[in-house]
């Protein structure tokens, strides 16, 4: 059994490290434009970096002979490159550039190269989507997304370490418990229902943040079966408390897939304004 203080020794660190990266992205997303992209596609650019690193194999690679290291940041780069380029370009050139950093996973040598690729695609996506999101819908939409899926991993962490209980899904992640999981739930819900309420955002915005949530949810469980397959505990230690980016970034990535997806097909009841 897991003693009091073991169950919040990593309560600390996150918190100083969630504290900064919530002050940096506040002040981004007001700044938006130049500013915010650039920060996206870093931040893209480093979970394809760890995603290389974690995934890839201890050889050289192909004629040029690049080693283990010099092929992440390759990858990282490269992927920057397509971001910026789909984001200038037309909407099918976009989604063709966005999918070629997967192609490049897939036939690189490495662990689970298909499930590397899918984690490579949704990152791009992700980076894409929350750009395009901020440019189009507005500085509401992109706060709305942000707390969604902040509160619902507040309340999964909290829920789950206070109520415990039966395992989500404990073959992938061992520690995601029903009750975090459905706290999480409830708590994008009540972010839905405040801005419904205050007549930022249409009533079908509440259904919207908890689908949202199990979105995320399930980009922190895809992002852990990753961890699982290939042996890490982090996908790097470049934040303190959260491990990597991948590691703090996996349920928005998961959110923002789901939204541009949803996206194609209806006309979602995003927040307006900003």
């Amino acid at each position: 059994m897991t003693s009091p203080s073991n169950r919040w020794q990593d309560l600390r660190p996150r918190m100083i490290s969630a504290a900064i990266m919530a002050s940096v992205a506040a002040v981004e997303i007001w700044l938006g434009g130049v500013s915010f992209t650039v920060m996206v596609v870093a931040l893209s650019a480093l979970m394809l970096w760890e995603l290389a690193t974690i995934t890839g194999l201890k050889t050289t690679y192909g004629p040029f002979s690049l080693s283990p290291t010099q092929l992440p940041l390759m990858l990282a780069g490269f992927g920057a490159l397509c971001l910026c380029a789909a984001l200038l370009s037309s909407h099918a050139i976009a989604a063709a550039l966005l999918l070629v950093p997967a192609l490049v996973f897939a036939l690189t040598p490495r662990r689970d190269r298909g499930l590397a690729a899918l984690w490579a695609a949704g990152s791009m996506i992700a980076g894409f989507g929350l750009i395009s999101l901020r440019q189009d819908a507005g500085t509401a939409a992109i706060v709305w997304l942000v707390l969604v899926v902040v509160t619902s991993d507040v309340m999964g962490y909290f829920a789950g370490r206070i109520l415990g209980g039966p395992k989500f899904w404990p073959a992938i992640s061992p520690k995601k418990t029903w009750s975090g999981t459905v706290a999480g739930w409830l708590g994008a819900a009540g972010v839905g229902m405040a801005f419904w309420s205050m007549g930022y955002a249409p009533a079908g915005i509440v259904l919207l943040s908890a689908v949202v949530s199990f979105a995320g949810q399930m980009g922190d469980i895809a992002e852990s079966w990753i961890k699982r397959r290939t042996g890490v505990k982090d996908s790097s230690n470049l934040i303190p408390g959260h491990g990597g980016f991948m590691d703090r970034f996996d349920a928005m990535t998961g959110a923002v897939v789901l939204v541009m997806l949803l996206s194609l097909a209806m006309t979602l009841p995003l927040p307006f304004g900003g």
